[in-house]
């Protein structure tokens, strides 16, 4: 008598593949490594490496209006994008101060956000205060109902084209199609979370086994969070709670690429038309070098000679490297720019992701 085994789990799948948990993965589901790191920065330069993003947030916002919602509830420009097509976009506040960065993706009948893991309830609330009776908007977390990978590097569309006989192709940030890997339908998006080259995929929970097997099986490196931190500090991608506070807004964060300064009202934007007018950046955010060896805090300032100029707010370190970004008064300088955080000091460098 035959003996049906259970399809493998994706928890089981990368276990087996090395992955290691902070702490238990039925608790977060956040992988930190695979103890890969040095292949997987090798891969980023010739092929690729497949970044599990599962506990990101993804909310469906849906219904006649959803488009206007979105329109006037972030910076970009919603009314000009069709079925498709995608954009990143800054949720802020009233005095447009960062809530999040999030990648919008616009469908025949919905709109997917992702978001950032530690902001999926906060915006779920938030976004909801701003529905008022008359609007026909519907919210939805559907996180637990798909999952998400990122494929990163130069690599990736070669390594996509063993998998799948759909016609890619070369498209332009945020724009998405249905493909099918092993038979399995996936949503697939032009852009990795990152300034490096990439694909964000996103399926049904049961189908992330064999789509991640796929996808190591041809030579896509794993890597986890440990890694995610240092490639978005080198990048220079702000997150939130770190660059994305209360205490800053999207120009000081580098994000004009996620601004529209020509569409109409929206909250946040009479502050941000004034900065931009006006000329009123009065910090930025940068990369930040520290030599070899250096303990820098994050969250500490940023003084030249004797003068507070700016906060760190991000800091990572190798056995190669100290990195880290910090806010930094425009008067102060910028690239080159010597300073020092807790006697450590560092340079200012230039980062890929933001845009000043």
């Amino acid at each position: 008598m035959s003996t049906q085994h259970q399809p493998l789990t994706l928890l089981e799948v990368q276990r087996a593949a090395g992955a290691t948990w902070q702490t238990s993965p039925d608790e977060d589901g956040v992988i930190m490594g695979f103890g890969r790191d040095s292949e997987a920065l090798l891969a980023l330069e010739s092929g690729g490496v497949v970044w599990d993003r599962s506990h990101w947030g993804r909310i469906r916002v849906e219904d006649r209006d959803r488009l206007r919602f979105l329109h006037n509830q972030s910076t970009n420009d919603f009314q000009g994008l069709s079925p498709g097509q995608g954009c990143d976009t800054v949720f802020v506040t009233s005095t447009a101060r960062t809530l999040d960065l999030a990648t919008a993706l616009i469908q025949d009948d919905h709109v997917t956000l992702i978001v950032s893991p530690n902001r999926r309830q906060f915006l779920m609330d938030w976004l909801d205060r701003y529905i008022f009776f008359a609007d026909r908007v519907k919210l939805t977390d559907i996180t637990s109902q798909t999952a998400m990978f990122s494929l990163l590097g130069s690599g990736s569309l070669p390594l996509l084209t063993q998998l799948t006989t759909n016609d890619i192709g070369v498209s332009s940030y945020g724009h998405h199609q249905i493909i099918t890997i092993n038979e399995v339908a996936i949503q697939l998006v032009v852009g990795s979370g990152l300034g490096i080259p990439g694909y964000t995929l996103m399926m049904e929970p049961h189908q992330a086994p064999s789509v991640w097997q796929a996808l190591t099986e041809i030579g896509a490196v794993p890597m986890g969070e440990q890694l995610w931190q240092y490639l978005r500090i080198k990048q220079g991608r702000p997150m939130a709670g770190s660059e994305l506070t209360e205490d800053y807004n999207p120009l000081e964060a580098g994000l004009r690429q996620a601004l529209s300064f020509s569409k109409g009202c929206y909250i946040g934007q009479e502050t941000i038309a004034r900065l931009e007018t006006y000329k009123g950046v009065k910090q930025r955010l940068w990369g930040v070098r520290f030599t070899v060896g250096a303990q820098p805090l994050s969250g500490n300032a940023v003084m030249v000679g004797d003068e507070k100029v700016g906060y760190l707010t991000s800091v990572i370190t190798t056995p190669t490297e100290v990195c880290g970004l910090a806010y930094i008064r425009t008067k102060a300088g910028g690239v080159g720019l010597e300073i020092k955080v807790n006697n450590e000091i560092g340079v200012v460098t230039h980062v890929p992701f933001l845009h000043h």
